[in-house]
């Protein structure tokens, strides 16, 4: 790994990653085996359909990086150099270590993460790759920039992003029948889950108790007394329940055992498909962890407040100190950005707030309307535009009965069936506004989102059209009756003309005979 200062130029945006895709670069995803419980797939294959589908030249997953890091930890193990042994997989723990646990820095496996480790597996394989790896770690980010192999780090939410502005449905694409390739049954895939580490290892060497660690506030405990023990095998994390609990990963509040369950599921299957084993690497995965000095200029407390407000930290209890990014306080990390040691954006609260309120004036300012209402028909959210249609522009209705405001049907069918509901036209009396309703019922949530696009406009113009139509047909009709009196007139006068004619006629010719007898 290499110091900060000289980190290489990565795609930090998935606008940047996508550049490249649309350039034809030779782009390999590495995706986190977390994939299977933020995704809801079973199987690789689908991952790496709907990859090669957005541009990438191949897809591999970075348990394959993780397996080779295990054979790594395997041989230190076995040497009998180590008092005690710190796995190396999570970079947000072995960036604190480097800067606030140096004493901790002799047990630290020099070895690379998983994610470094496939990179350069990567690089070995494919000549002039670019490589990006795609997980549920914002902590990649800055691990990206600072290796000399990873081209760009895209988020589980990022590429959900993606997803869905291409229209790539994983649940379409897992319909597809596809042999899964057996190779060797990788233990790794377990990696994502608290004690995965230690679940990889073929054999578990003697000598060591295995010990998994989640949780920064844990972690802390641990290091702080890593001198006072011996013969401990500790295996890390910074998130709660480990990799599948990523600040960036996909998933509802209190899922973390039906993730733990998906991923056990996953690697079972993976085993059961092939003989484990170990695959075969032809780099070198060593790195040295130094200890990252604390240099630089020290900052005013107005510069460091300064920085911590361009995070929407005003307040002290605004400072949550979460560790995600690495630095123990949210003051170290604001002091490393004046440093130039970090990012700004390195702040997992700070881009969810960022994110969310981006989210809040999209809704708001929406020229559609839309409304959420839940299971109890209550509604819980609902914009301008919704209001105004409504003629109540200016009040709350959170937490009001739907039934009180809209009409109701197409609500509660949706909940009841469970489904979609698409209607063409919808009257609200109260404004003589007309829209078309779309509800999408959500079930995980258990909400329906109503889609309200104004379509009065429209409604109003071909109610004119529709009015001018009629006017000139009964106009039409009009017009085509008076002519049917006037030839009937005309036909009735040339009648009375005619039957004189014949008369006089007659009586002309009845003379001219007369004439000639005599």
């Amino acid at each position: 790994m290499v110091c900060p200062q000289n980190a290489k130029r990565v795609s930090s945006s998935k606008e940047e990653i996508l550049d490249l895709l649309k350039n034809g670069e030779k782009v390999i995803a590495s995706i986190a085996p977390s994939f299977v419980s933020s995704f809801g797939v079973s199987e690789f294959s689908v991952m790496k359909i709907a990859l090669c589908k957005l541009g990438f030249y191949d897809a591999e997953e970075t348990s394959i990086g993780a397996n080779v890091v295990v054979q790594e930890y395997e041989k230190l193990l076995k040497s009998g150099k180590y008092k005690n042994f710190i796995t190396s997989a999570c970079p947000a723990i072995n960036r604190m270590i480097q800067l606030y646990y140096p004493e901790a820095l002799k047990y630290l496996a020099p070895v690379d993460t998983p994610a470094i480790a496939h990179a350069k597996m990567i690089h070995d394989k494919y000549e002039n790759a670019k490589v990006i790896f795609i997980g549920p770690c914002i902590a990649k980010k800055m691990e990206a920039k600072e290796s000399e192999v990873i081209d760009g780090v895209l988020t589980f939410e990022e590429l959900l992003e993606i997803f869905e502005e291409n229209n790539i449905d994983l649940d379409s694409i897992s319909k597809i029948p596809v042999q899964e390739s057996e190779g060797i049954g990788n233990k790794a895939k377990y990696f994502p889950v608290s004690r995965g580490i230690i679940k990889s290892f073929k054999d578990l060497p003697k000598g060591y108790e295995y010990i998994a660690i989640d949780g920064v506030e844990r972690c802390f405990d641990i290091l702080n007394n890593i001198d006072n023990v011996y013969g401990i095998f500790l295996e890390l994390n910074s998130c709660a329940h480990a990799c599948i609990n990523g600040p960036c990963s996909l998933k509802d509040e209190g899922d973390g055992l039906k993730s733990i369950a998906k991923i056990r599921n996953y690697a079972r299957k993976d085993l059961e498909r092939a003989e484990c084993g170990n695959i075969p690497y032809n780099v070198d995965l060593s790195t040295k962890h130094e200890k990252i000095r604390l240099g630089g200029i020290p900052g005013t407390d107005k510069q460091i407040e300064e920085i911590l407000a361009k995070t929407g930290k005003t307040k002290p209890e605004d400072e949550l100190n979460c560790g995600l990014c690495g630095y123990t306080t949210c003051r170290a990390k604001a002091w490393a950005v004046l440093n130039g040691y970090a990012d700004i954006d390195m702040c997992i609260p700070y881009m969810r707030t960022k994110a969310e309120s981006m989210s809040y004036e999209i809704i708001r300012n929406s020229p559609n309307g839309i409304i959420v209402v839940d299971s109890d028909l209550k509604i819980v959210d609902i914009n301008n535009k919704a209001l105004a249609l409504r003629g109540v522009l200016g009040e709350n209705l959170k937490g009001s009965y739907v039934v009180d405001y809209f009409d109701p049907t197409d609500f509660v069918r949706a909940l009841n069936e469970e489904k979609n509901i698409n209607r063409k036209k919808m009257h609200i009396p109260q404004t003589n506004s007309y829209v078309e309703l779309s509800i999408t019922y959500l079930k995980e949530h258990k909400v329906m989102f109503a889609l309200m696009k104004d379509i009065t406009s429209g409604v109003n113009y071909n109610d004119e059209l529709n009015k001018v139509k009629l006017e000139t047909f009964k106009t039409t009709d009009d017009v085509i009756k008076k002519q049917m009196r006037v030839v009937q007139e005309i036909a009735s006068l040339l009648g009375e003309t005619t039957a004189e004619t014949k008369v006089a006629l007659l009586k002309l010719k009845k003379t001219l005979q007369g004439e000639e007898e005599q």
